[in-house]
Parts: C-alpha cells; structure tokens; sequence
C-alpha cells in the first residue's frame, strides 16, 4: 500500500511516485532502469564486506526563479572520514533501521538527513532506490534512496562536530557547463566535479550527481578536459 508520506509514525517509510511533479518523471524513469555498473565502477564487494549505509537525495520545488534544486551539506573539517568534503545526507545503518535488503536504508536516509540537517522527514516522500554502491575508502556499502521534498521545512546545521553548513543547489546550476569540471585525485582517479554555491563538490556524490543527470536526460555538454585541484576554492 502506499502512502503519500515517507514517513510514518505509524509504521516504516514506504516508496512511492503517487503525485510526484511532472519534472520529476525523467528521473524516475532512471532509477528504475539504471544498473549498478551505469552508476560507478565501484560496486559492493561480493563476499558482503563492507557497512551498511545510505544517504538521502532530495529534490525540492525551490524559490522563485530557482527552479528544482538538490539539498547538500558540507562534512565538518574535523571528522577523520571525508572531512570538509560537500555530500547528500547520510550515514551508517543503525540496528533499529531494519533490514538492510529493505526498510533500513529507507529509515537510515531520513534519519541521517533529520540529524544532521534538521531535515523534517514526515515532508520528504520517498520515490525510489538506486542500486547498492560501494565507497572503497571508507568501505561503505552505500543505498542511495531518491526524495521529493513534498513539505519543505527549515534546514541548517544541527551539530557543527558533523556539519559545517546545508545547502541547497539548482538542478540548472548542476546542469550549466559552467559549473563542470574533472578532478584528478592523488592516486589518479578521475572523477566529475561541480563548482557550485561556493563549493567544490567531487568524489561519491558527484558520480552519483553526474550519473543521475546522464540517465535522466537532464545533462548538457561540457568540457571534460577542464580540471580543478581539489583543494579548490571559490
């Protein structure tokens, strides 16, 4: 049965596209045709090593001329993983989420994003599941889990120990071949990045970004051979 929440105080978070906007559609569409390979090189290792997480990607109506945006934090400089690096919401599994195969990424996604961004979750209707991809650096097995933040609330930094700032991007700002670029990590992975509001955007959030852009038809041509030291700043 679904409902036209995510979130239930009820019962568990459900996925739906009851009632989505129309420009929602083309990413739908990706999420439920995508492959893991499609996605990232790096998928889950086969033997079931690696934590359980998940992290939330949310597209709200934005203001005025902004048109469809996507909700983003910057890590807190002083966390041993990923610190200072821009990311969608979300963490490790916890045991109270549930399973991991079903309901526990969905739980973990809102509430990571309720943590750390302040995020309302009973706003937020969950409308699909990307496939299970794997972070080698900190060897996370991460579900990225789709939003549409139907009821926006208010959204900020909830403990500067995890989060220096929330941020909201638009789509346009993502898609403009302006803001695209290449990064070149030390150890020589290439990768796409975005130069927006003020940040540098790059690694696992960028590949998924740039991938969910390519499959929803949403993505315009830029200049691959463009590149930024990831030590970028604005």
């Amino acid at each position: 049965m679904h409902t036209s929440r995510a979130w239930d105080q009820d019962g568990p978070p459900a996925v739906s596209t009851e009632g989505l906007p129309e420009w929602l559609a083309p990413v739908v569409r990706a999420a439920e045709s995508v492959e893991p390979r499609q996605l990232s090189r790096f998928l889950p290792p086969e033997n079931g090593a690696g934590r359980q997480s998940a992290v939330l990607i949310l597209f709200g109506e934005g203001e005025g001329e902004r048109g469809p945006e996507l909700l983003l934090m910057e890590r807190a400089g002083s966390l041993r993983s990923h610190a200072g690096q821009p990311s969608f919401p979300g963490g490790a599994l916890d045991p109270e989420d549930g399973d991991p195969a079903t309901v526990g990424p969905l739980r973990a996604a809102l509430r990571e994003a309720e943590e750390e961004t302040g995020l309302d979750p009973r706003g937020v209707q969950l409308f699909g599941v990307l496939p299970k991809l794997y972070i080698p650096v900190s060897r996370f097995v991460v579900t990225p889990v789709l939003g549409w933040w139907r009821e926006p609330s208010p959204v900020g930094v909830v403990d500067p120990a995890e989060t220096a700032r929330v941020f909201t991007v638009p789509v346009a700002d993502l898609t403009d071949p302006d803001n695209r670029a290449t990064t070149v990590h030390p150890s020589g992975h290439r990768g796409p990045a975005f130069l927006v509001a003020s940040a540098l955007v790059w690694g696992f959030t960028a590949g998924v970004i740039d991938r969910l852009l390519h499959y929803s038809g949403w993505e315009r041509p830029w200049d691959a051979d463009k590149q930024v030291p990831l030590d970028w700043r604005a």
